[in-house]
């Protein structure tokens, strides 16, 4: 295209990268509601209280634990009667595997990574600190930032009686001014919340290993253990809850540019066989329905069926239904050029 008018790009001062389309980067003060006689305060919903369990991680667990012994049980019975192969006891050595597994890659963080120390990205030091601290926690879990090669991720894992977190450099970059620490807050306090609620125990990864190999009832389990996690990071940054979701989503790029209720709002929309069986294969909740639970703070999220009412949040984790709006894609009919239509099925 000749003599086009060049794209403004814009930057922050001290800001690492350029903005990128439809995101705004500049940093505007929002103002709080003004307190007046018709202000109503709401107490805090029940999942935006003090962090709750999702009600389907024990029994889930307990069942996995009850059929792990009986497997073994069995297992070892039918081979000393002789009526099957010894090759059979050979899984019986996991525990070894996983006391091995676990101090391996606490080792290699030791070795690899960059600790966070008062001295050392002081400010995500500070937010573990604080996390520890309001969950009641006895100890400070170390925690370390390391190379994500371009992956957003983050997760907690211990070897013998020390705990830690691990932050991937992509996601890690998140917690900068110019983009959004409030995410990064969310995060570090969902991955400490995975330790305080006790799911880096070695015998909790021991038995969710050997029931993770079995379909749909393995990522059960992990799918409730994260969203007890959510819950520990909506405690302690219930605001991080939504540029978390646009993290995840769309990237460290474009967090900033995502509209949460309607990716929320789309866990109600998007629906069918395959979508169901996506969620059930997942070891993470679908992530419309993850924002659609960090949203709806009256209730445990969803874990095996779809959300099916559309809401709107209206403080302290509380929400009210809403008429069903329009899919986020649809236009009136008629505004597309050349006669388009919009996509129904080829």
């Amino acid at each position: 295209m000749e003599n086009a008018e060049p794209i403004p790009r814009t930057r922050l001062p001290g800001a690492p990268i350029p903005s990128v389309p439809d995101v705004d980067d500049s940093v505007v003060p929002v103002e709080p509601a003004p307190i007046g006689p018709d202000t109503v305060w709401q107490s805090p919903a029940l999942y935006a209280r003090a962090p709750r369990r999702h009600p389907w991680e024990i029994p889930v667990l307990v069942i996995a634990v009850l059929a792990s012994l009986a497997a073994y049980a069995v297992v070892i019975t039918l081979v000393a009667l002789g009526m099957i192969s010894q090759f059979l006891l050979i899984p019986l050595v996991l525990p070894v595997l996983v006391f091995l597994g676990r101090g391996l890659g606490y080792a290699s963080m030791r070795a690899n990574a960059v600790q966070v120390t008062p001295t050392q990205f002081p400010d995500a030091f500070a937010i573990v600190v604080e996390a520890a601290a309001r969950y009641g926690m006895e100890y400070v879990p170390d925690a370390y930032v390391m190379n994500g090669n371009g992956q957003v991720n983050a997760f907690a894992s211990g070897h013998g009686f020390r705990r830690y977190i691990v932050v991937y450099s992509d996601l890690f970059e998140v917690g900068g001014r110019a983009r959004s620490p409030e995410a990064l807050k969310f995060v570090i306090g969902h991955e400490v919340g995975h330790i305080a609620a006790g799911h880096t125990s070695y015998w909790r990864q021991l038995f969710s290993s050997l029931i993770m190999s079995v379909p749909i009832f393995g990522s059960l389990l992990s799918r409730a253990q994260e969203y007890t996690a959510d819950n520990y990071g909506y405690y302690s940054r219930p605001d991080g809850a939504a540029p978390m979701i646009g993290l995840l989503s769309s990237g460290k790029y474009l967090l900033s540019a995502i509209d949460f209720d309607q990716f929320a709002d789309r866990a109600v929309h998007e629906r069918g066989f395959f979508i169901t069986v996506v969620n059930a294969l997942s070891s993470h909740p679908v992530l419309t329905w993850r924002a659609a639970a960090l949203r709806d703070r009256t209730r445990s999220g969803a874990i095996l069926f779809r959300p099916r009412t559309f809401v709107r949040g209206t403080g302290s984790g509380h929400v009210t239904a809403i008429p069903a709006p329009h899919a986020p894609a649809q236009v009136a009919e008629g505004s597309l050029p050349n006669e388009l239509s919009e996509t129904r099925t080829y």
